[in-house]
């Protein structure tokens, strides 16, 4: 059985500083998904998650809630999006995750979408407000019959000994959220976030960490990343998709604001 794509990354990334992205499925244009995702992967993005629309996106800031409005207007669904992505399943190499909220997943049904991920070669998922104890009871049970990882957020106010409970009892990376409050681009973190990244390093966690929410230029690229075994950046690209409807447009963009 081949290692799951997110766990083989950290594993052959070998000290290299790792950048994910995320997009949501059916922004700008209802048909894109593909050309996101291949476009990311050629331009030596390492891993990418890809956003499943909801009405009622709870963590996200203006950007993405307003990228999920277009995607639904688009039309796009869950099936729709299994659909696109089993189209390019053996063209992609890079782990795949996919982002959304338990809402839309429930009524796709748990062990109905972990068996699609599967058939979309998806690596794992990220469900932000997946309480914990349906994660251990629910979730996880079916994700790890499945080889899928479920990926869970901690953030400045998670106590260390929950840290290190999710710790001891998921698989992949576990996401850092940078602050406490929606996502979105900053020009800088400060102090305390910096504190807080060291703090968590100072932890020496089995699972590797990326840190996500904030990412858009040097600064913030490189804190994250010297703290971390990576970034992930959503708001600022997102934006720039959005602005250029070009996923090679976007991501030269995106490399320049990263210089700066």
């Amino acid at each position: 059985m081949t290692m799951n794509k997110i766990n083989q990354l950290f594993t052959c990334s070998k000290g290299r500083k790792l950048l994910s992205l995320y997009f949501c499925a059916g922004c700008p244009t209802l048909e894109g998904t593909a050309d996101v995702i291949l476009t990311l992967q050629r331009r030596g993005i390492d891993m990418i998650e890809v956003g499943i629309p909801f009405s009622d996106p709870l963590a996200d800031g203006p950007v993405i809630q307003s990228a999920g409005t277009v995607a639904l207007k688009n039309g796009m669904t869950l099936t729709r999006l299994f659909g696109q992505l089993r189209e390019i399943k053996d063209k992609v190499h890079i782990p795949l995750v996919m982002m959304g909220y338990l809402n839309v997943i429930l009524h796709y049904g748990i062990e109905r979408f972990c068996q699609s991920c599967v058939e979309c070669g998806v690596s794992g998922m990220i469900i932000p407000d997946l309480p914990f104890q349906d994660y251990l009871d629910v979730v996880k049970p079916v994700a790890d019959r499945n080889d899928l990882r479920v990926i869970m957020m901690i953030t400045p106010e998670t106590s260390e000994e929950r840290i290190r409970f999710i710790d001891e009892h998921t698989n992949g990376f576990i996401y850092m959220v940078s602050s406490a409050s929606t996502t979105g681009a900053q020009q800088s973190f400060n102090a305390a976030k910096q504190e807080y990244f060291r703090h968590i390093n100072s932890m020496n966690l089995r699972n590797p960490r990326m840190i996500g929410f904030g990412i858009s230029n040097k600064q913030t690229l490189d804190s994250a990343q010297e703290h971390a075994a990576g970034a992930i950046i959503g708001s600022k690209f997102v934006t720039l998709l959005n602005e250029t409807q070009h996923p090679d447009k976007a991501m030269d963009l995106l490399y320049d604001a990263l210089s700066k």
